[in-house]
């Protein structure tokens, strides 16, 4: 391996976070020689981030531990006409009000992973609209847009591979990359920002920014991505059969959060833990070697590492106990979702798939339906063996509760009230 000057070029190499760079070698002789500023963007497009961004959030503490300081850029402005990269169809648009929103949500999650503050390697957090909603479209255009030819912007996937299967791109979209490029030009001139980094279907919108800097302020920038994350079975990270895999704790539990991390296929363990653990390298070499059901407990620390950095130590240990509970004892765990239900409705009696709806166990009646037809349900740990079974308050176990099962994974509690 390449003897590499700055510890943070050397840590992205040996943790697995770099996929390309526009000066490798001039990256590693700059960041060798004091803090550098770089940023990553993130759209305002839901009320939470999910597990797909973890690896650029990682990248950012990566980047500060290393001695660095992160720049959060959020794209209030941007938002608002949605990134085409990777999509086939138009983003929905959003109003000011919902961007807001799901600014503020997003924020929350950042200062569990960096340290924010006013010294020469704390981050900071800005949003691009206090820049892009004053722009003077016709200035804007001539000073921008000569360095932008409709030739090159064609060339980049994110428009190449819209158009290639014939989806529609609208003009509003196809603006987004030279905002992008302009982005990274103001947070140059603003914050003394010499790098954007992010996944790699933002290659195309970074070099606009590297060009950009380097033909109107003629200064050197630096642009670095990250590998898009696919588990081995090629299922897109962040997203389940059950919906995505939310980072905010009102979106989804720390216990769904630890779960997500325990079901890790076996051959990711040793990637996801260089990738989203500040565990030692060493460390990780060994537990790498498990095999058999040693692998479990290497997961188990996976998820415990991963859940103690987004939710804290606490809320970690006692999803680990409460999957404990639930899995090895066969108890309750205290972390169990609990869904409350009216003692009345339980009376008269809720059929088994309405209530696997309830305590969404399922999707939709449908689905529940399916589950149970399939043996996939169990209540208070007995298969249920018909979708129109009426459960009712004679069901209450020793807890005064009903547990109800779909598979061996997820569980609910229903509670009478």
């Amino acid at each position: 391996m390449t003897n590499y000057r700055s510890e943070f070029v050397r840590a992205i190499v040996e943790r697995g976070f770099l996929h390309q760079c526009t000066d490798l070698e001039a990256l590693d002789e700059r960041a060798a020689q004091g803090p550098i500023t770089a940023y990553i963007g993130f759209d305002c497009t839901a009320p939470s981030l999910h597990v797909g961004s973890m690896v650029p959030i990682m990248l950012l503490r990566l980047f500060q531990q290393t001695g660095h300081k992160p720049v959060v850029l959020m794209g209030g402005g941007t938002t608002k006409v949605g990134d085409p990269s990777g999509k086939d169809e138009s983003r929905r648009m959003l109003t000011e009000e919902k961007i807001s929103e799901n600014m503020a949500g997003i924020k929350q999650v950042f200062s569990k992973f960096l340290t924010f503050g006013d010294g020469p390697t704390d981050a900071i957090m800005v949003n691009n609209d206090d820049w892009l909603k004053n722009i003077q479209y016709v200035d804007f255009l001539r000073e921008y847009g000569p360095h932008f030819t409709i030739n090159r912007m064609m060339a980049f996937d994110s428009v190449k591979l819209r158009l290639e299967r014939e989806q529609p791109l609208t003009f509003l979209e196809f603006n987004y990359m030279i905002l992008q490029a302009y982005d990274f030009l103001e947070l140059n001139r603003r914050n003394d920002c010499t790098m954007q980094m992010g996944g790699s279907d933002q290659w195309g919108n970074i070099i606009n920014g590297v060009e950009l800097i380097r033909r109107v302020d003629s200064k050197p920038a630096f642009g670095l991505t990250v590998p898009l994350m696919t588990t081995t079975s090629g299922a897109k990270m962040g997203k389940t059969a059950d919906g995505a895999i939310w980072l905010n704790e009102d979106m989804l539990s720390p216990y769904d959060y630890w779960q997500y991390w325990r079901n890790t296929e076996d051959a990711d363990v040793g990637k996801f833990l260089r990738l989203f653990t500040d565990m030692p390298l060493e460390e990780i070499a060994k537990l790498e070697k498990a095999e058999g059901t040693e692998i479990n407990e290497v997961k188990k620390i996976l998820a415990t590492a991963a859940t103690t950095l987004c939710h804290g130590n606490q809320a970690a240990l006692a999803a680990e106990e409460t999957a404990r509970k639930t899995f090895e004892e066969g108890k309750l765990g205290a972390d169990l979702p609990t869904f409350e239900v009216l003692r009345e409705g339980l009376e008269a009696g809720i059929t088994a798939f309405q209530l696997f709806r309830k305590a969404e166990l399922a999707s939709s009646g449908g689905e529940a339906k399916r589950l149970i037809k399939g043996g996939g349900a169990k209540l208070n740990d007995v298969a249920i063996k018909s979708e129109t079974q009426e459960i009712t308050l004679q069901n209450l176990n020793a807890d005064g509760v009903i547990k109800l099962s779909a598979g061996k994974k997820r569980h609910a509690i229903i509670k009478p009230v």
